[in-house]
């Protein structure tokens, strides 16, 4: 009797941690992201082609942002492969911007042909002398 007991705990030990495995990598079908903000400013990723849900290597990508700090938000955005940088770029999110279709983002690059990435998009401020202030930053992953 004790060992059906223990052979019962035994399976629902490993019943409950296989069940916490995807939420402890991020599940199949919800994004990985993690997002720190400062007070008054905040970013979200926003897909614009993806089909189920997940960025993916060249498709492309936006960010809404918000701030109170700053009526001009920039967005920087880097991507990491194995350590290595094989994306990068930077835009104005605000009315005005030179450069708007720069605010649409695809997720390849010469350095990037395929393949996963974990990328850092960062939300700041930019003032007269160039000196910069994060706002809120956002990590996520980039499936092939």
């Amino acid at each position: 009797m004790n060992r059906r007991i223990a052979l019962a705990a035994s399976v629902a030990a490993l019943v409950l941690a296989l069940a916490l495995v995807p939420s402890a990598f991020g599940a199949k079908g919800k994004p990985r992201a993690t997002t720190t903000t400062t007070t008054g400013s905040s970013m979200s990723l926003v897909l614009l082609n993806s089909t189920d849900g997940l960025p993916h290597w060249g498709q492309q990508v936006r960010f809404d942002v918000s701030s109170d700090q700053t009526t001009q938000p920039h967005v920087s955005l880097k991507c990491y492969q194995g350590g290595s940088l094989v994306y990068t770029t930077q835009t104005g999110y605000y009315d005005g911007y030179a450069w708007p279709w720069t605010q649409t983002m695809t997720l390849s690059s010469d350095a990037w042909t395929g393949g996963a990435a974990d990328c850092s998009a960062r939300l700041y401020s930019l003032d007269n002398s160039g000196v910069t202030t994060t706002l809120a930053t956002l990590d996520f992953h980039v499936s092939p």
